[in-house]
């Protein structure tokens, strides 16, 4: 028999303590934020496709220009 059966702390989930905004029925700015950090993710997102494909696009337009740049040792 476990020792700590009566310590049942964390079993079952917590529930999170609302605001009395929250309580009063007004959206918490949690979701909000969510949004807005979504929003930078998708532009982040776009960003980094934009560039990769600028970048394929430069190394499959000009292979001979690679050998014109001169070695480096």
């Amino acid at each position: 028999m476990a020792k700590s059966r009566n310590n049942l702390l964390g079993v079952g989930g917590q529930r999170k303590k609302l605001s009395r905004a929250e309580q009063q029925g007004a959206g918490s700015a949690r979701g909000a934020d969510r949004k807005v950090a979504e929003g930078k993710k998708q532009e982040l997102v776009r960003k980094m496709r934009e560039r990769a494909e600028a970048q394929a696009a430069t190394t499959a337009a000009g292979p001979g220009e690679q050998d014109a740049q001169p070695a480096q040792s």
